[in-house]
């Protein structure tokens, strides 16, 4: 794995453990919906709350759950690392690896259903649970708009989300999916 991939892999891991405790447990995740629900301003008994708890909630069980080595309920950097390296191998696999995935988050992200991302809802999403400001979101936002359409499309979200996490040109926006690399 190259250098790039490694720093976005930390940059992602530093933004899913909400509580910054060194690793991602089950309780980060739920803190993460928590957020999202916040910003979103939805209830939290709301069918769109509930939606995105068992969005999550997978996301947990499928996604970071497995690759807790040492079966400790915690993962850490180097465990999430290791195993984004081992899984992101091979962009081809994205559609079964990480499209189902991806799909999820533009649906959460996509609040009035309309079949693309604004910047508003984008920072709702990202913002809340990727912890970057506003200002860094439209940032990214803009440089992962394409077409220059003021949205994101699903093909946009995919290309962007396919290049973060098996990519490795330095100059790619989507390096900065989940905030600025430093």
């Amino acid at each position: 794995m190259n250098e790039l991939r490694k720093r976005k892999y930390e940059r992602w891991f530093r933004a899913a453990d909400v509580d910054g405790d060194g690793a991602i447990t089950r309780q980060d995740v739920v803190l993460m919906s928590e957020r999202y629900v916040r910003a979103r301003g939805i209830g939290p008994d709301s069918p769109q709350a509930q939606q995105m708890y068992e969005t999550m909630r997978r996301f947990w069980e499928t996604v970071i759950a497995p690759v807790d080595t040492d079966k400790d309920d915690r993962v850490t950097s180097a465990e999430m690392t290791q195993a984004f390296a081992a899984m992101f191998a091979d962009r081809a696999h994205y559609p079964e690896e990480l499209a189902p995935v991806a799909d999820h988050f533009f649906d959460l992200a996509d609040s009035d259903g309309d079949g693309a991302i604004s910047l508003i809802e984008f920072t709702h999403i990202f913002g809340s649970t990727g912890r970057a400001g506003d200002d860094e979101c439209a940032e990214v936002f803009n440089a992962l708009d394409l077409d220059g359409s003021g949205t994101l499309s699903r093909d946009e979200y995919h290309r962007a989300a396919a290049e973060f996490f098996y990519g490795e040109n330095p100059d790619a926006p989507a390096n900065h999916l989940f905030g600025r690399l430093h």
